[in-house]
């Protein structure tokens, strides 16, 4: 029969003879308290003080009710176990070592204060079965392993009992002979997803040839079943799964059978938490983006639905499920908001390198009384630039459609040129995550002063009104870090000159920007010269950025168009190493003006930075930019900027920081630039 400790005993004793009410209950949180005071080392004298602090005063048996405990003396903590025996493991491979190093039972026990030899002798005996279970998992199934114990030296003062040496030899590496999926359930047979069937033998397909380890075998699992629970089957699981090995051949063969269950379609779209906003505009935006009733649940679509919502402007928060266990026979899509407050107004202060400081103030309203439209007011104050505008916009429609109008005032300083304008656009406006389209109406106004030139045609303002349509389109692997893909932006636009002199013309702008991955080409050149089997090194290279621009103007020499339809070029996000807007047609004054045929190119390696093998949220930079603006394409003369910078992805978006040189301009300038936007 098993005693408990002195202590346990007591208190049990105590226990039982308060329920016989022989002792007074309080006489158990003594005994405990005094008990406690007994097993802690202190030197008593003969009235009984405590001496532990050297104080002097009575150590209390017990804490009466609202009385504190006095502090106890604290033990004094152990120092850290040294090495019971020392553990040397050899094999071929670096990695293979650290990664046995790392996972190896055995080295758990090696600061154990008790360890003597016999246990030793057993852990020694159990060790080549864990070693050939790690092997396994990356492959290795017919290793040659070798444990020793080294007697320690006599004189030795560590490791008294000794030096385990371990050699390892992992023999051939297994590879991925075949995979195989099998299906169970609606998925089977259906032919609504045969091509979800293919997709799912695709991807479990391109491990074969690769060596078998256990973190390529969790992944050909976990692939298979997030493409089957994707679309049509998110309740789909894995029934059964077996990897083969066969040692003869070195191979393994995968099998995975998945279960898809019952099919799901999209049902109604529930709104919750709507109270300020008409919750139509949301199954609207969730239509658009695929999800109709009665269609097949697809993951992709319900993200795409919850970020299309939260990108309204309306909802500070947006989460979107489909409701599985609703009971219906369709599913319906829950969308859960926590709205925006209806105005707000924003005060803001800023700078940049090419307009020096900057002050603002944005006022925003997502309802405007007895319109329901948002409107959105901005004044800006800057060293070169001045603008007030404001722009209102319609709720969505049910084609995705929305009608857009504003209107804006600014004052522009170049140089010795300052230019005053107006600008009215009316027209509709469609955007997607990946295409936005316009159609629009656009009124300009511009009046140029130039003291020095003695240039003033404030009483022969230029005007011209045009209609205008526009696509952009994108297809980046990631926002607003992108490290694949391109995106392209077309604007066109067919109008007329107004006042006495009236003339057609034709305005067409294109930019393109394109994300080249140089990481997949490293990887290949490695591969080549690296053997088979061996670790191949992790691509560093970044990715190339290409950014193109380009703008046009056709009409005839006499037309007076405004200012403001023409091109300017230079500064942080068009050709750096030369100022805001100073890239032009030379003037008399040494000034520039604007013209109607512009070209910009940028050419930018964006390199990861990683320390300590880790890679970081900053990024190494070195670039080349060039452009041109002339009155006729044979006149583009490029002006070219090198340089390098940093750039930091922060939360927000990159932040980069760039030092340019001008090489027409002989100088250095200083660049900034936050966000990614196209």
């Amino acid at each position: 029969m098993n005693l408990p400790p002195p202590r346990c005993a007591r208190t049990a004793q105590l226990l039982l003879l308060a329920a016989l009410g022989t002792n007074p209950i309080w006489a158990l949180a003594q005994a405990v308290t005094a008990d406690s005071t007994e097993r802690t080392p202190v030197t008593q004298g003969s009235t009984g003080e405590a001496a532990g602090d050297g104080s002097g005063e009575e150590a209390s048996p017990a804490a009466t009710p609202g009385q504190a405990t006095p502090n106890r003396p604290q033990r004094t903590p152990r120092p850290p176990a040294e090495p019971r025996f020392d553990i040397q493991l050899t094999t071929a491979e670096a990695e293979l070592r650290d990664f046995l190093s790392r996972n190896l039972e055995l080295q758990r026990y090696q600061r154990l204060r008790d360890l003597d030899d016999t246990e030793l002798g057993r852990l020694l005996v159990n060790a080549p079965a864990n070693l050939r279970d790690l092997l396994g998992t990356r492959g290795y199934f017919a290793p040659v392993i070798d444990i020793a114990l080294k007697p320690a030296d006599p004189e030795a003062t560590t490791h008294p009992l000794g030096t385990v040496t371990i050699q390892v030899d992992p023999g051939p590496l297994t590879r991925i002979g075949s995979s195989n999926v099998y299906f169970k359930g609606d998925i089977a047979e259906a032919p609504e997803a045969a091509a979800q069937r293919e997709a799912i033998r695709a991807g479990t397909a391109t491990v074969s040839g690769q060596p078998f380890t256990q973190p390529t075998w969790d992944r050909v699992k976990s692939g298979a079943l997030r493409e089957l629970t994707a679309q049509r089957y998110p309740r789909g699981r894995i029934a059964n799964s077996l990897a083969d090995i066969d040692t003869t051949t070195q191979s393994a063969h995968l099998h995975v059978e998945i279960e898809s269950g019952p099919p799901v379609q999209i049902g109604d779209i529930r709104v919750e938490g709507a109270e300020r906003y008409d919750a139509v505009g949301i199954e609207r935006m969730a239509r658009l983006a695929g999800l109709t009733p009665g269609s097949d649940y697809d993951l992709e679509k319900l993200q795409a639905a919850q970020q299309r919502v939260a990108d309204s402007g309306y909802y500070g928060s947006v989460f979107a499920y489909v409701d599985f266990d609703s009971g219906e026979a369709t599913a319906p899509v829950v969308v859960q908001v926590r709205e925006n407050l209806k105005q707000k107004l924003t005060l803001g202060v800023g700078g940049s390198t090419d307009n020096g400081p900057r002050l603002s103030a944005e006022h925003s309203n997502l309802r405007v009384p007895g319109l329901g439209w948002r409107a959105n007011s901005k004044l800006q104050y800057e060293r070169n630039d001045q603008l007030l505008s404001t722009d209102w916009s319609a709720p969505l429609a049910a084609d995705g459609w929305r009608w857009r109008t504003g209107a804006r005032a600014a004052r522009q300083l170049d140089d010795f040129t300052t230019t005053t304008s107006q600008r009215v656009t009316l027209g509709k406006s469609q955007e997607t995550p990946d295409l936005d389209r316009t159609r629009f109406v656009q009124y300009d106004r511009a009046v140029a002063v130039n003291p020095v030139l003695r240039l003033a045609e404030g009483e022969d303002a230029k005007e011209a009104i045009s209609a205008n349509v526009g696509w952009t389109r994108r297809r980046f692997d990631s926002v607003p870090f992108p490290n694949s893909g391109h995106g392209l932006g077309v604007t066109l636009g067919l109008g007329t000159t107004l006042g006495s002199v009236q003339r057609p013309f034709l305005r067409t702008e294109v930019r393109w920007l394109g994300y080249l991955p140089l990481d997949g080409a490293q990887r290949l050149v490695a591969s080549l010269g690296t053997p088979s089997g061996e670790p191949r090194p992790a691509g560093r290279s970044g990715r190339l950025a290409l950014r193109l621009q380009g703008g046009a103007i056709t009409a005839a020499d006499d037309a007076p168009l405004p200012r403001t339809l023409l091109f300017l070029a230079g500064g942080d996000n068009s050709v750096r190493g030369y100022g805001l807007r100073d890239i032009g047609i030379p003037q008399a004054d040494g000034g520039v003006a604007p013209g109607r045929y512009m070209a910009v190119g940028s050419l930018e390696w964006q390199r990861p930075i990683w320390r300590d093998e880790v890679r970081t949220a900053w990024e190494s930079v070195v670039f080349v930019d060039a452009g041109a603006v002339a009155n006729q394409p044979g006149d583009l003369r490029a002006k070219v900027g090198v340089g390098a910078g940093v750039r930091y992805n922060s939360p927000v978006g990159p932040l980069q920081v760039d030092l340019a040189y001008g090489v027409d301009a002989k100088r250095l300038r200083l660049h900034l630039s936050v966000g990614f936007s196209f």
